[in-house]
Parts: structure tokens; sequence; C-alpha cells
């Protein structure tokens, strides 16, 4: 490879606020931007789409567990995840309602606030 030629990682990340009426958008990334999904992430938000949807409260890899996602079909952190040389997807969590592109409701369901009566 020449010195002119830019390695890129490419994601393919579902966008949407509805799983079947969701699309998928392909974005190039730099390999330069960082090794994580998560930091593709961020500098697609940054640089390319700032309408991306994704969640994410880094303190210390892997202890936060926000930026959970699907990534070619398997739940993992996007944070710790390495961007490989082939185009991944991205999705949101399955089983969980979604927000918008890959954000998904995070809170388990007892824990809402509809459920909870204040006339005990």
């Amino acid at each position: 490879m020449s010195g002119s030629e830019e390695r890129v990682a490419r994601l393919r990340i579902l966008r949407g606020q509805e799983r079947e009426a969701g699309h998928l958008e392909e974005y190039e990334v730099p390999n330069g931007v960082g090794g994580s999904v998560l930091d593709a992430l961020v500098w697609i938000r940054a640089h390319v789409d700032p309408s991306l949807a994704v969640r994410y409260s880094c303190t210390n890899a892997n202890v936060c567990k926000e930026c959970t996602v699907l990534i070619d079909g398997r739940v993992a952190f996007a944070c710790t995840t390495r961007v490989g040389a082939e185009p991944m997807t991205v999705a949101p969590l399955p089983g969980k309602r979604l927000i918008r592109d890959l954000v998904t409701d995070i809170v388990p369901p007892l824990e809402h606030l509809s459920h909870l009566s204040i006339d005990k």
C-alpha cells in the first residue's frame, strides 16, 4: 500500500426508530481514529453525521456497559470491540425497546416509573 492510500474501516449501522423500518447506512472511518467500534461511532458523530444516536458513558473500559450493541450479530461492548478489516454491522440490542439508531431502553422493566404505585 502506498503512502497516499489511507486504510479505512467500514461500519454498517442500523438507523431509525423502528427495527423493521430501519435501514443500514455505511460509513467509512479512517483507521487512525482509534481501535474500537466506539471510537469509530464517536468519530462518525463528530465528523460525518451528528444525528447518529449512540449511548456511552466511559469511566473505564467494560465498566458502565452503556455502549452494548449488536456487532456482526453478537452482543458486545463497542468500547472493547476492535474495528476489523472487513465491514462490520452495528445494530441496537435485541429484545430491548428501541429509542433510535443504536440507543435502546436500558432500564430493567420493573424499574420503570409506570410500574410503581404511590398508593402503598
